[in-house]
């Protein structure tokens, strides 16, 4: 509604910001006066809504209260940059639905990434920049898919880059955080200064990440000191994985010789077409032949991970260990998830006879063994996924 020629109900949530938001009485709006002359408001040509809302710099204090700002849904351009504003966005910023600019930078906002803003789908630029912000980047920002500028450096992110669609995006900057792990591949054609000042971040523009199989490098064993005491792990979970690996070990070991006294004993066999065979996998895994020929990862029923043998190559590495069966890898994935890779050598086994022994491995449970929870089988590697236990 309209009273000469001025967006009443905007008006009054404008009103409502200014009375409840702290400020240096920088901001002078006369109530008895178009809320459309008002400094740093600017409404469409009817004067009709308020089209426009600038402050930066006029020394807002505290967080910005609900049901005020949320309440200009023609909004178009919001810029309240650098003030003194703090505390989470509010959730009724979700209803900004026509915003297409939004500028919050240099500010003390803190929370994770504003999940109302996600929401908006028309954005176009987001600066989210010099604030407070931690925990992760969600992967709900390609909700906003007219984004062209992304700004959130020097904030508190952490964890891994999602895979973001960059195509119409021409600016991107998440420098100075904590973030880690690979930058996708979407993501890899912005400078190195969009990701500087984070150490664990790798790929793209920046140093290669760890290939994920890297030869184990030989390190000195340190003298045993007496009485000396692990720092990491407590005396229960030292017990646990070493009994853990030894059971898995053992196991592997058994099985290799088996195979090989197996591939000594019985004489060469032509090779046959098969007829109407059943997928060897069907016994307990979630995953058959026509997956194993895909070149894709056999999981067991039950199990916990959502990934692919592409998404594990991907992932940053690094040696755990190495032993009689193989070399033992933590493998850290895009999205987080950390598991343990065994890649297994000198295996002379067929894909049947190895997929039998991963399934009775799958069966085994115990307090001190750590859960199979995946495969790979193909004629250059054999590979086991377990969890990781920290």
């Amino acid at each position: 509604s309209r009273v000469n020629s001025e967006p009443v109900q905007d008006k009054q949530a404008l009103l409502a910001f200014l009375s409840k938001t702290k400020h240096p009485n920088r901001i002078q709006w006369n109530s008895s006066t178009s809320a459309c002359d008002w400094v740093g408001v600017e409404c469409d040509a009817n004067r009709s809504f308020v089209f426009s809302l600038r402050l930066p710099g006029v020394g807002l204090v505290g967080s910005i209260p609900s049901n005020t700002i949320g309440r200009l849904n023609q909004l178009r351009v919001l810029s309240l940059r650098a003030n003194r504003l703090s505390g989470e966005i509010p959730e009724d910023f979700s209803n900004l639905t026509l915003l297409r600019n939004l500028y919050l930078q240099d500010n003390a906002f803190t929370g994770e990434f504003p999940i109302s803003v996600t929401r908006l789908a028309r954005l176009t630029r987001l600066d989210l920049s010099s604030n407070k912000f931690a925990g992760p980047i969600p992967f709900a920002v390609n909700n906003m898919s007219h984004l062209t500028g992304l700004f959130l450096q020097n904030n508190k992110f952490s964890g891994s880059l999602p895979s973001i669609n960059a195509d119409g995006l021409d600016e991107f900057n998440v420098s100075n955080n904590s973030l880690n792990g690979s930058i996708p591949g979407s993501l890899s054609k912005f400078p190195k200064s969009s990701f500087a000042g984070n150490p664990a971040l790798c790929g793209g523009p920046l140093r290669p990440c760890n290939p994920f199989f890297p030869s184990p490098e030989p390190s000195p064993i340190p003298p045993e000191t007496p009485g000396e005491k692990s720092k990491n792990l407590s005396v229960g979970a030292i017990i646990g994985i070493a009994v853990g690996s030894t059971i898995i070990a053992l196991l592997l070991l058994l099985f290799l010789i088996l195979c090989l006294f197996k591939r000594r004993r019985q004489p060469p066999k032509p090779v046959t077409a098969p007829t109407g065979s059943v997928p060897p996998a069907e016994a307990g895994t979630s995953g058959g032949t026509t997956e194993r020929e895909r070149n894709k990862l056999v999981f067991f029923e039950g199990g916990i991970y959502s990934f692919d043998l592409e998404d594990l190559l991907r992932a940053s590495a690094e040696v755990l260990g190495k032993g009689t069966v193989g070399t033992s890898y933590k493998a850290v994935l895009e999205e987080g998830t950390m598991v343990v890779v065994k890649r297994l050598k000198d295996v002379a086994a067929n894909e049947r006879v190895f997929e039998i022994h991963m399934e009775t491995l799958g069966k085994m449970k115990h307090e001190n063994l750590v859960p199979l929870r995946a495969f790979y089988y193909s004629d250059d590697e054999k590979l086991l996924v377990l969890d990781f236990m920290e």
